[in-house]
Formats: structure tokens, C-alpha cells, sequence
């Protein structure tokens, strides 16, 4: 399968003794814990729920932080993380929606020569209609430098305004995602890949390699999905393994139940 071909070629190009876990984090905490525990922020759930796709969900939608409570929010330390357009304009976290009532879907993906990753951002393009008519901006952040961003652009296709290059993978450090041989390769979770082999295919009909980003430690990083109101952050994801993405279902249905401002 091409899936399994083309990390077998960057797997045989990386240091034969390359760690299993991610690089030191340079930012205070990992401020997402593992999938199915509470999340470390200022925002207090009045319930939380899960489901069989190993999601942090709050249930009704989160509810406002008091004014008092000083513990750091997961959207203040996003705020000054800084990341690249495609077109390779720097820009900072707090700068792609509205902080106070925006909302936003921010989709990580694994690096940008990751065929199951252009299956998700197909899939995201599909879907990008929905969450425009609710007024949510879609952001597809993936890691690689700007160039690479571009190949996956123009050769799915995919919205070049809607795509961010994360070349040091600052964003998934601070959100504390998954990075190793085992989750990228070994992880039970990647079998679910198989499931989406029509629209795997059909991803990756103008797939290139060339997209792959030229740090190969890099294609051990996994991705994640997160939807913000503002600061608030409504349902956080990470990724178990290769290909394990969040069912988009669920993303577009928490997006109609907590509609963006439209002042």
C-alpha cells in the first residue's frame, strides 16, 4: 500500500538511533493531556463526556473562565506561537481569528508528505463549505517550511489562505502531540486507515513525496484537531497513531451547537 511504502522510505532515511518520544518541550507544560482526561485550563466544564473515538469533549459548551481564576489558558499561550503562512509570511497564532468570539477549526496535521494527512485535508476542503455558512475559519496547520506547504496546495488542491507551515513544530509541542516510531509505525490506531482506502486513493492521485518536510524526524510527529470560540477552547483531539483523525462529523456538529459571533 502507498501508505505504508512511502513511511517505510522516510523511516530508512532517519538516525538509526532516533528517540521514540518528542523533543524536550520549550514551553511551560504540555497543556493537553492524554485524550479522555480533563484538560489543564481556566475553562470549567459543567460536564464532561466521552466517546469511543478517545475525545476530550465538554458538554453543553464550555463555560466562561470567572474573572478571578488565574490559571493559564491553553488559547493565551497559543497566542505567541509563531507559525508561516503558505505563501511564507510569518504570522502568530492570535492573529488567525477573532480572540474574543471567533471561532475556529484548527486541524494539525502530521507533515505535509504524509499521504493520510492529504486524505485529511481533503476532507477538510469538503468540509470547509459547512463551516464557512457558520461562520467558522478553517486552519490546517502541518509541519514543513512553506514550500512544502505549497506542493500539497497545488497539487491536491487545497486553499493556500487556509494552509500554515509549522516547520519547527512549535504549535504541536505546546499542545503536548504525540511524536515517536511507535505512534507513527506500531500504534493499533492506524489500522483505521483502511477503512478510507477509496478516499485515501483518491487523495493522493497527485501526491508527491517532495512534500516531505527535510528534517525526517519530523514525519514522527502526529497531529490533532482542536475547535476555539475565542480563547475557549470547545473540544480538543490528539491523534493515537498515523491516519487516526477526528471524525468530521463531530467537528461540524460542534460548530452549528456553538455558532461564531456575528457582530
Amino acid at each position: 500500500m502507498a501508505v505504508v511504502f512511502t513511511q517505510t522510505l522516510q523511516l530508512q532515511s532517519l538516525r538509526p538511533l532516533c528517540p521514540s518520544s518528542s523533543k524536550p518541550h520549550k514551553y511551560p507544560s504540555q497543556f493537553i493531556p492524554p485524550v479522555n482526561s480533563p484538560i489543564s485550563s481556566p475553562i470549567k466544564p459543567t460536564k464532561l463526556s466521552h466517546s469511543n473515538h478517545g475525545i476530550t469533549r465538554w458538554s453543553p459548551l464550555v463555560a466562561r473562565a470567572s474573572a478571578s481564576d488565574s490559571t493559564t489558558n491553553i488559547g493565551d499561550i497559543l497566542d505567541d506561537v509563531s507559525i508561516f503562512k503558505a505563501d511564507g509570511q510569518p504570522v502568530f497564532f492570535k492573529d488567525l481569528w477573532d480572540p474574543k468570539e471567533g471561532m475556529a477549526v484548527v486541524a494539525l496535521l502530521r507533515h505535509f508528505g504524509c499521504p493520510c494527512c492529504w486524505e485529511l485535508a481533503a476532507t477538510l476542503k469538503e468540509s470547509k463549505a459547512k463551516f464557512d455558512s457558520a461562520g467558522v475559519k478553517l486552519i490546517a496547520v502541518g509541519v514543513g517550511t512553506p514550500n512544502k506547504a505549497r506542493i500539497l496546495a497545488d497539487r491536491l488542491p487545497f486553499p493556500m489562505e487556509c494552509l500554515y507551515a509549522d516547520p519547527e513544530r512549535k504549535a504541536y509541542d505546546v499542545l503536548g502531540l504525540y511524536h515517536g516510531i511507535g505512534r507513527t509505525f506500531f500504534n493499533p490506531a492506524s489500522a483505521k486507515v483502511f477503512s478510507r482506502f477509496e478516499s485515501l486513493r483518491n487523495a493522493v492521485k497527485n501526491y508527491t513525496i517532495e512534500a516531505t518536510p527535510d528534517d525526517r524526524s519530523s514525519v514522527l510527529q502526529q497531529g490533532g484537531m482542536f475547535v476555539f470560540k475565542g480563547k475557549q477552547l470547545l473540544y480538543a483531539r490528539k491523534d493515537e497513531g498515523t491516519g487516526d483523525h477526528a471524525p468530521l462529523d463531530d467537528i461540524v456538529d460542534i460548530c452549528c451547537r456553538a455558532p461564531a459571533s456575528t457582530a
